[in-house]
């Protein structure tokens, strides 16, 4: 081996201090994709709560707090690129934790190409209202090439690219929310969207209408991927989890504010039939900014697009190092310390379901599809990564165990995670929708069965699961199988 050559521990390790706290700020606020929720879930949430959209946003932001708040205790003591995985498996046991990587596989492998298909048709879209014809295919095929070379070279080149289409998405959106504001908006300015009495169905349109406040905030945990690459893991990483939260949130409440003002607090009805009510806003306040907006939804697409193939090739990479997955997908690669197969191995995933899916049902249907999929995946993985703040802390951090941090708040987000899932499956949605929730049983159940084989067949390896942290040390004194 020649002197340059790397050790071969380095094969299997990340770049470290790669990042500082604004590049995990910027990975989850980016994966959240401020433009696409502002541009596609109000109408959804007006859709029941009318006039006090708004307010929903501001409630779901809480609720994703309160959430938030036990996946950012396990984050601080369990930094890694394992992320949710190394969580459930310290905290729950490793059969547990292999089927909680299985869902963030489906979670996050399936946002990318969802997300691919989704930029191939809006890019044409607006392509073609300017008379460039592009077929679909096409343009997500060039930015599946584009993630791909920006992954590859590395996570500090694919966050400052996040962190550049993230500022441009947020400058338009703010520019444009606060011409409407400073035109007074259809009738004036008005408290009624942040009062609780505005929304038709009372109460309950509040709580359904926070089935799609909450789904706006997903992406928010994207930040503990970073667990090895990150300055200070310990504290930058759910610092980063809060920060992004709470900013993503004000964004969310004011412009929705501005899109409610913009319609008109009486006109609830025309923003939820809306498809494209910020396109509205631009062509009746500022004609001027049409293009800027189309250009604001590429660029916050292609972000969510970058940030979420970032976030599971890292847990890819964890798993395989751990022997939970092949370990050929735990190389990295020397030069640009990349985890290079486990990038190669999602970007072929992305590219086949993209297109497979996008030609059998149309690529916006293939957004739809692959997203209530996706949806229905990571919900289950909040609500294991309280159980296992529960239990991790009264187990083996026994001496900081918290009553508030570590019992109240997690059961607190457990519960407040049940208002998606219930939206999910009542009323019951049309075909295909109805078969989704059943999709992802058969998928916990299959993965299970393969957890309990491999408990049986190389249970050498379940005791390995989650135990690899941004040291790089094994920090696992036992691991049970559960």
């Amino acid at each position: 081996m020649s002197e340059t050559s790397p050790a071969p521990e380095d094969r299997t390790t990340l770049q470290r201090n790669a990042v500082g706290l604004l590049g995990a700020v910027i990975m989850s606020a980016a994966l959240m994709g401020p433009a696409v929720s502002v541009y596609f879930n109000p109408q959804l949430v007006a859709g029941f709560a009318g006039a006090a959209t708004p307010l929903v946003m501001v409630i779901s932001m809480v609720g994703v707090l309160i959430t938030a708040s036990g996946i950012m205790q396990m984050a601080r003591e369990l930094p890694s690129a394992g992320a949710f995985y190394t969580y459930v498996s310290r905290g729950i046991g490793a059969r547990s934790g292999f089927v909680t990587g299985g869902l963030m596989f489906v979670a996050y492998a399936l946002l990318v190409p969802a997300e691919l298909a989704l930029i191939g048709v809006y890019t044409h879209d607006l392509l073609a209202s300017y008379g460039v014809h592009v077929h679909w295919a096409l343009i997500s095929l060039a930015f599946t090439v584009l993630m791909l070379v920006l992954s590859l070279r590395g996570i500090r080149g694919s966050l400052r690219t996040a962190l550049t289409l993230f500022s441009a998405e947020v400058l338009v959106i703010t520019v444009l929310s606060v011409i409407v504001l400073a035109k007074g908006g259809a009738h004036g300015l008005s408290l009624a969207p942040l009062n609780p009495a505005s929304s038709p169905r009372g109460p309950s349109g509040l709580a359904l209408g926070m089935v799609y406040g909450v789904l706006s905030f997903v992406g928010f945990e994207a930040a503990t991927t970073l667990g090895e690459e990150v300055r200070e893991p310990r504290h930058n990483v759910p610092w980063g989890i809060a920060l992004s939260t709470l900013f993503v949130g004000v964004i969310y409440l004011f412009c929705t504010y501005s899109e409610m003002i913009g319609f008109g607090t009486g006109s609830a009805s025309r923003l939820a039939a809306d498809q494209a009510p910020f396109n509205t806003l631009a062509a009746t306040y500022a004609p001027w900014m049409k293009l800027l907006i189309g250009l604001a939804g590429i660029s916050s697409i292609f972000a969510v697009v970058m940030n979420s193939n970032n976030g599971i090739v890292r847990i890819i990479f964890a798993m395989g190092r751990e022997g939970m997955l092949p370990r050929r997908l735990a190389h990295v690669d020397p030069k640009h310390r990349s985890p290079n197969r486990a990038i190669w191995t999602v970007a072929v995933f992305a590219t086949l379901v993209t297109f497979v899916v996008g030609f059998a049902t149309g690529p916006f249907n293939a957004y739809a599809y692959l997203g209530a999929l996706l949806t229905l995946a990571i919900v289950p993985v909040y609500m294991l990564t309280n159980i296992a703040c529960v239990r991790f802390f009264l187990r083996e951090r026994r001496e900081h165990f918290n009553v508030v941090r570590h019992a109240v708040l997690p059961v607190l987000g457990i519960l407040l995670m049940l208002i998606p899932i219930y939206g999910s499956v009542w009323p019951i949605p049309k075909a295909p929708y109805n078969l989704f929730p059943y999709l992802i049983i058969a998928f916990i159940g299959a993965t299970a069965l393969i957890a309990v084989w491999l408990g049986r067949a190389r249970p050498d390896r379940l005791t390995r699961a989650g135990a690899v942290l941004a040291t790089g040390d094994t920090d696992a004194p036992e691991v049970v199988a559960s």
